[in-house]
């Protein structure tokens, strides 16, 4: 540490005799015309600016080295260009016009390429598309992505499922920190808002290599919204209206970048009454939410660092019958109270030909629910968990890009309440692993290897000791010219959690006794990955399948017998797999590029080796949309659309869980951006199930009580930009 901190030290320092800058021209390739506007971004550095009407950019303060720049702009190809500072001091690009959509930077993936150029496929999707589509919330919004569902009670709690997967054996990042808010509980949400995100990732299938144990299943990787470009300010406040709950939620934020240092912060509530159905409302959904982020980075030449905060308090109903039928935005008993913090920090030192990435975080999870008007907490459980995330990425060798690193948690339970559902308990992780991206004239190759150790000590004196090595190598080639094929072999592992190991308690929000079981091995995997994908300027269609086999998956089961008036549920293991995948059509017409009619089918199957069906496992999907883009000279970057989604039967349930009809739910919507007193202002308006359909999504935790998804709601959103 001592070392690293004298580096740290030096190399600030140096920055001061050691100026970098660049400056370029972005013209349009057909035309040799400057293009105003264009989007510089330096993905590593973090750190980019814009245009000017002549299509000059300059960018100051670079430190020495190989950096990649991205260049965007809307109808134009995307471009990722290796600059070497300070040999390149002017640029001169040429983009293409366009009908395909511009590219983003996976994060998620540790090199930060462009999606063309990964050999993994990550699905990314913006908060503001999510929320042009009608999302209540990000729970909500996720769905939209293919291959993606939530675990749902209600509106307010909601956990990503990928591919068949969730709870713990999917990891959720945010800020670029791991997030942990007690994820085993079925009725335990993602404890975190839109407000303040930018984008969403989704790995799908085992990201254990990257991430380590709880990635198992994949990783849902959440964006922050970035810092102001330098010797910029920004201010924007928002509000949404949704007709179905008479709910609201606001917000509101600024951030401003000097030559070094940048900050921002954002503050939004949320208030939401009992979610309507054609016939009632469903008492209890109701909930509140209030949520403050904020930022500060600092920026020289060879050493750049920021540090953010998050703190996020909710309310949540617990729902359990369908009672009081009002519009109060009050919850009723039983309800949750939760806050949860996230500090986190990521600091980057450039050397010459490499860099060293350090990303530190603590999260502070404050868990109480209430059972009766006597305000006590009947289960209060505090989760401390601080984190490290170290990697170094060494000098370019020929071909190889290569990554070390090393990761590791610690972490503490303790109980306050009077009940006790999991005892208190500290678990350690450490992790190292090694991966490298090979460029080769026809093909890309990644492959890494990794190795974990979890120790748990549990305070009643059980002590549980897991290891494991994980390895991936992936493949990406184009078969033909527009033609592209990814194929990736991954293994992963999930160590038992505190849960499964030693619950002996009533799970209120399940309304059941759970009884763990310490004698758990870890759930080891195998997935196998394809994916082809065609792209012109009038087409995109793609197709991805996986097989996933888990050794010793991990399940609850109904034992037959009660405690305290509730059935009891143990945890056992048997072997697994889940297989499916997604398909899908993009149509954009040339020359009616402001045309798309887009399609998408999704299945999973889950399955025990004795045959019997996995718990929770989606129904089959398939979705149409109809989507035109416009330019009016009132109305910019404007947009409507018409969505029908369908969801067929689901009658491969497990041994405790019932068949689910399917049904079809109608959306659409209309929005874009136009000037209001000077500056820009952006208005959504959005409907979803207009048609009212009463209906039960089979990974709705109210499906056993009968109670039905939500009816019809009209979502309008206005944004202002100062």
């Amino acid at each position: 540490m001592k070392l690293l901190c004298s580096m740290l030290l030096f190399l600030i320092i140096n920055t001061l005799y050691s100026q970098n800058s660049i400056k370029g021209t972005v013209l349009d390739a057909n035309t040799k015309e400057g293009l105003a506007f264009v989007n510089i971004y330096f993905t590593d550095i973090e750190k980019g600016t814009s245009t000017n009407e002549k299509g000059i950019f300059t960018i100051e303060n670079l430190p020495s080295g190989s950096h990649t720049m991205l260049v965007s702009f809307i109808g134009y190809e995307t471009k990722s260009l290796k600059i070497s500072i300070p040999n390149t001091s002017n640029i001169t690009i040429d983009l293409s016009p366009t009908a395909i959509e511009m590219e983003a930077v996976i994060i998620s993936t540790p090199f930060h390429k462009l999606q063309s150029e990964n050999v993994m496929k990550v699905e990314k999707q913006s908060i503001k598309t999510l929320k042009a589509n009608g999302a209540v919330n990000l729970a909500d919004g996720i769905t939209n992505i293919a291959g993606v569902e939530s675990v749902t009670t209600g509106l307010s709690i909601g956990k990503p499922v990928i591919r068949g997967l969730s709870s713990n054996r999917v990891l959720v990042y945010a800020q670029g920190v791991r997030l942990e808010n007690q994820q085993f509980g079925d009725e335990h949400g993602l404890g975190i808002s839109d407000s303040g995100i930018e984008s969403v990732e989704v790995i799908k299938g085992p990201a254990s290599l990257l991430y380590g144990s709880d990635a198992l299943g994949g990783v849902l990787y959440i964006n922050p919204e970035k810092f102001a470009e330098t010797n910029t300010r920004k201010a924007d406040f928002s509000g949404n209206y949704f007709s179905n709950t008479q709910g609201y939620n606001t917000n509101a934020g600024y951030k401003a970048s000097k030559d070094n240092f940048k900050f921002l912060f954002r503050g939004s509530l949320t208030e939401h009454a009992d979610y309507k159905t054609d016939d009632y409302r469903v008492t209890n959904t109701r909930f509140r939410e209030q949520d403050f982020k904020a930022g500060i980075g600092y920026q020289v030449n060879t050493f750049k660092t920021e540090f953010r905060y998050n703190v996020n308090n909710s309310k949540l109903g617990i729902p359990e019958e369908i009672g009081e039928q009002s519009t109060s935005k009050t919850p009723l008993f039983p309800f949750q109270n939760i806050a949860n913090h996230v500090f986190s920090s990521k600091s980057t030192v450039f050397f010459n030909d490499s860099r060293l990435d350090v990303n530190l975080g603590y999260i502070y999870n404050d868990r109480k629910e209430f059972e009766d008007d006597i305000l006590q907490a009947v289960l209060y459980m505090k989760l401390k968990t601080a984190n490290y995330d170290i990697k170094y990425n060494l000098p370019k060798l020929g071909k190889f890009e290569t990554i070390v690193g090393v990761q590791g948690m610690n972490q503490l339970n303790t109980n306050y309440g009077e009940e006790q559902l999991i005892p208190d308990a500290t678990t350690n992780d450490f992790g190292v692993l090694a991966t490298s991206h090979i460029h080769f004239e026809t093909a890309d190759v990644q492959l890494g290897i990794r190795y974990d150790n979890r120790n748990l000590n549990v305070d009643s004196g059980l002590q549980k000791d897991f290891n494991s090595f994980n390895s991936a190598i992936g493949v990406k080639t184009n078969i033909f010219e527009k033609i592209t094929a990814r194929v990736n072999l991954a293994t992963g592992f999930r160590a038992p959690n505190l849960s499964e190991l030693t619950s002996d308690g009533v799970h209120e929000g399940t309304n059941r006794y759970e009884i763990g079981n310490n004698n758990l091995k870890s759930e080891q995997n195998f997935q196998t990955d394809v994916a082809l994908e065609f792209k012109n300027e009038h087409v995109e269609f793609f197709v991805n399948g996986f097989y996933n086999k888990i050794n010793n998956y991990i399940f609850l089961s109904p034992e037959g017998t009660v405690i305290d008036n509730k059935p009891v549920f143990t945890y056992l293991q048997e072997n697994a797999k889940l297989y499916g995948g997604e398909i899908g059509l993009h149509i954009h017409p040339h020359p009616l590029d402001w045309l798309h009619i887009e399609s998408s089918f999704e299945t999973v199957t889950g399955k025990q080796d004795n045959d019997s069906y996995l718990p929770l496992i989606p129904a089959n999907s398939l979705t149409n949309t109809l989507r035109i883009e416009f330019e009016k000279p009132w109305f910019k970057n404007a947009y409507a659309f018409i969505k029908l989604r369908t969801t067929f039967n689901q009658d491969n349930i497990s041994a405790f869980e019932t068949s689910t009809n399917g049904y079809s739910l109608l959306s659409t919507g209309l929005g874009g951006d136009f000037k209001l007193f000077k500056n820009i202002a952006t208005i959504t308006l959005s409907g979803t199930n207009l048609t009212n359909k009463t209906y039960i999504n089979h990974l709705s935790r109210l499906k056993p009580d009968g109670i039905f998804n939500m009816g019809r709601n009209i979502n309008i959103g206005l944004t202002y930009n100062l």
